[in-house]
């Protein structure tokens, strides 16, 4: 890992073991890789039953009537409900909008919406009996593309929105719509030497974490319940769940269990709801736990998108206009489509200097399944269209596709087509420059005195080639995501952080809701418990609702926010530290009233490292805690006309740089080397961010060459739910990842850093498209490319 322009002025702790810039063990690793860590599915209760789900076998019907007797009278069931079941008038959810129901009721609109709830004494006993559940549909017409959600007479997926945002769409069909203007457009393109247009579809992708949705609601004496449960979001759940089963929020108390990755799939609710409906209804506690195939149907994914762009550019390489039309398909309830229609607008044009732009980016409603959050938040589906076309205008121009990309990088200062200024730094031209210079990968790997091998080669084991028709490509992308929630969210969260004295030493407990769901947090709010108060013996205590939110593991925002949160209380706890100290030792020595005191090492210091205390002196037999909220700068709405407006807190920036070697002859592509230089402003754990580079970056080549969840255009029913047919990439199919990584520091974020996460997984995608175009000559419009969209087969 390279790091250049590191801030400085660390005072407080920057000496701590174990502290910010170090790279520390996760506390969970060791017990996660040997099989030890206790995941969300391994819960377990004395005398729990088993929930299950009847899911709707179409995608869009009337339900005209449903039998549950049979499933009642199955021996060891306990309960079956349906929507006529729920206890209070409050029958929907969602994030923003409501319009999600907990059981369907009247329609189905997607194919497997939950219909109908079943506890039983044993898992095999709940399937058979929700199995026997009778559903008598009479299939309506689907609504799966924009043209059959905007036709005159088009079939309505939602008949009585009442949503704000219907104010501004063309369409009930339309979930939100989001233009943006700056400057001319039609003015621009008259200045240009060359236009571009294209049109582009990205596939629907599924986020694939590897533990299923899981959760164990045990009712409480009190007539509330628990709920132990993996999700993203511990407040956001809690505020859809209560007034569904008609509990005050402080009767449904929630914790954190072992999530087993999440990459937004979780932000939604799944099981939770019905879990706690079953426990409420037997009394007893009501594990569930989905198989892969149901959690194909129990969760969001990212959307599908088509997007139309028109670039123009002068003969010299200046960008004069770009002009997109970017429409997502967001299925059959509303989800998180608001906010990533609002990504997709806002990022559209990536990371370039461009005045006259013309924008619309919006969300259909349809009986496709429903899509929300996803890694990237509809800045992915965006940077794959925008980065192929700067390849395409370079090409006209007969410029370099790199160099082109540096004509126009963007920098700080530049303006966002939303009006907003860039604040912090925009290192757009120097990670180009720094990914083009890696050293490229040794050509014909396969090659030795023994012979091909065929692991290195396209295919693999398959041995389908041993070099005949194999081409080598290399491809460039760079993209742009904001970092934390935007246009005016309320985007704070909270830590409780308290220091005693136990067993002879000082011990930081900090305690936060944030979610645990691999990104490594608690790894890093050790790191900044150490550093503020000096402290090597750091607890970080179970995430649950019995502290303040601390928002939503999404938005590569937990480090920046939560993390804030931490760093603001700790230093409130070492404020109070060093007033005792005064009080109890300032006659004993002048520094105390003179110096800059800091807390390392277990003691009270100065600047000049003499020690004027111990902190076990200092406390005594007392404890100093402090429980405070922390909020990043404001943001604001963009204007619903213009799309103008401080809508983003921060922006990350990554480029990459694919090597691919293709079997033209079969279709088949290897990605040798995903290189990628990225700015992290500062790395609290260095190999922790090595490790989300590469994970978003190895996100990005899924979506690039296979990963695509396949929807039937007639039926709207899905046709790979499961890991059989829907393919991800294994450690077979993971290239070389080396990473180059930048510090340049964001002077308005805790200790100068920027979010990491995400930034990685836009510019792998379009980056190795650029290289399979590059080795085969195809214009490729396209994710994910196939086989036989390189053969001419499709």
């Amino acid at each position: 890992m390279t790091a250049v322009g590191a801030p400085t002025g660390l005072t407080q702790g920057s000496r701590a073991k174990g502290g910010i810039g170090e790279s520390t063990l996760r506390p969970d690793g060791v017990l996660k890789v040997t099989g030890e860590f206790a995941y969300a599915s391994d819960m377990w209760h004395e005398d729990m039953l088993w929930g299950q789900i009847l899911r709707s076998t179409v995608a869009h019907a009337e339900i005209l009537s449903i039998d549950t007797a049979e499933a009642l009278a199955t021996p060891g069931v306990y309960a079956v409900l349906t929507y006529d079941d729920l206890p209070t008038d409050v029958r929907h959810y969602g994030l923003e909008i409501r319009d999600t129901p907990v059981l369907a009721h009247g329609r189905v609109r997607h194919h497997g919406e939950p219909v109908a709830i079943v506890a039983a004494d044993h898992p095999e006993t709940a399937r058979r009996a929700a199995a026997r559940i009778e559903v008598e549909y009479r299939e309506l017409p689907v609504v799966t593309d924009e043209a059959s959600a905007t036709a005159p007479g088009a079939v309505l997926v939602h008949e009585h929105r009442t949503d704000r945002h219907m104010a501004h769409v063309p369409h009930p069909n339309i979930v939100h719509r989001q233009p943006i203007v700056r400057g001319d457009a039609d003015t621009a393109a008259g200045r240009a030497d060359v236009i571009v247009t294209g049109d582009y579809h990205f596939g629907m992708q599924d986020q694939a974490f590897l533990g299923p949705e899981s959760g164990l609601a045990v009712p409480g004496e009190d007539g509330g319940v628990d709920l132990y449960i993996a999700t993203q979001w511990l407040h956001s759940d809690l505020r859809q769940i209560a007034p569904v089963l008609g509990l005050p929020e402080d009767k449904v108390r929630m914790t954190l269990s072992g999530v087993g990755g999440a990459f937004g799939g979780r932000e939604d609710l799944s099981m939770q709801i019905h879990a706690c409906l079953l426990a409420l209804r037997t009394g007893k506690p009501v594990k569930m736990v989905y198989n892969r195939f149901e959690s194909f149907f129990g969760h969001v994914h990212r959307h599908p998108a088509r997007l139309h762009y028109e670039h123009g550019a002068t003969r010299d390489g200046r960008l004069t206009h770009v002009r997109c039309r970017i429409v997502l398909d967001g299925g059959a309830y509303a989800s998180a489509s608001p906010a990533v229609v609002g990504n997709a607008a806002s990022l559209s044009v990536g990371p370039y200097v461009c005045e006259d732009v013309d924008i619309e980016a919006l969300a259909l409603y349809s009986n496709n399944p429903p899509c929300g959050a996803m890694r990237g938040f509809g800045a992915v589906q965006a940077c794959f269209a925008y980065e192929a076309q700067m390849d395409k205008v370079a090409a006209e121009l007969g410029l370099d596709p790199v160099e082109f990309r540096r004509i126009n990088a963007m920098e700080q200062g530049t303006l966002m087509p939303t009006g907003q200024p860039v604040d912090s730094p925009a290192p757009v031209a120097e990670l180009l420059r720094r990914v083009k210079a890696m050293p490229m990968p040794p050509e014909r790997q396969w090659e030795s005195s023994e012979g091909a091998d065929v692991r290195q080669l396209p295919g693999g084991l398959s041995n389908t080639t041993h070099g005949e028709g194999v081409v080598r490509g290399v491809g460039y992308a760079v993209g742009i995501k904001n970092v934390g929630f935007s246009e005016g969210f309320d985007d704070y969260s909270t830590a409780r952080v308290r220091l005693e004295i136990a067993g002879g030493r000082p011990v930081v407990t900090v305690h936060t809701a944030m979610a645990e769901v691999g990104q490594g947090g608690v790894t890093v709010h050790a790191q900044i418990a150490r550093t503020e108060l000096g402290v090597t013996q750091v607890t970080i205590r179970p995430a649950d609702t019995r502290v303040g939110s601390a928002g939503s593991t999404s938005a590569s925002r937990q480090t920046y926010v939560t993390g804030g949160a931490v760093r603001h209380a700790c230093e409130l706890v070492r404020e109070s530290v060093l007033e005792t100290g005064r009080r109890r030792f300032g006659s004993h020595h002048p520094a105390w009233a003179t110096a800059e005191l800091l807390l390392e090492g277990g003691k009270v210091v100065t600047d000049g490292g003499e020690v004027l205390a111990d902190l076990v002196d200092v406390l005594e037999d007392e404890a100093v805690e402090v429980e405070r909220e922390w909020r990043h700068r404001p943001t604001e709405p963009f204007d619903p006309r213009t799309g103008q407006g401080d809508g983003h807190v921060q922006y990350s920036f990554a480029a990459h740089r694919a090597v691919v070697e293709v079997d033209t002859e079969l279709g088949l592509v290897k990605v040798i080397e995903l290189a990628c230089a990225q700015d992290v402003g500062k790395a609290l754990n260095p190999l922790s961010v090595i490790g989300q580079i590469q994970g978003g970056t190895v996100q990005g080549l899924g979506i690039a060459v296979m990963e695509e969840i396949v929807v039937d255009p007639v039926t709207a029913k899905v046709g790979n739910p499961s890991f059989t047919d829907y393919l991800l990439p294994t450690i077979l199919d993971t290239p070389a990842l080396p990473v180059d990584v930048l510090e340049l520091a964001d002077d308005h974020a805790p200790y100068g850093l920027r979010g990491v996460g995400e930034a990685p997984t836009l510019s792998s995608t379009p980056a190795v498209l650029a290289a399979v175009r590059d080795a085969t000559g195809l214009a490729l419009d396209r994710t994910p490319v196939r086989p036989e969209h390189l053969t001419g087969t499709a």
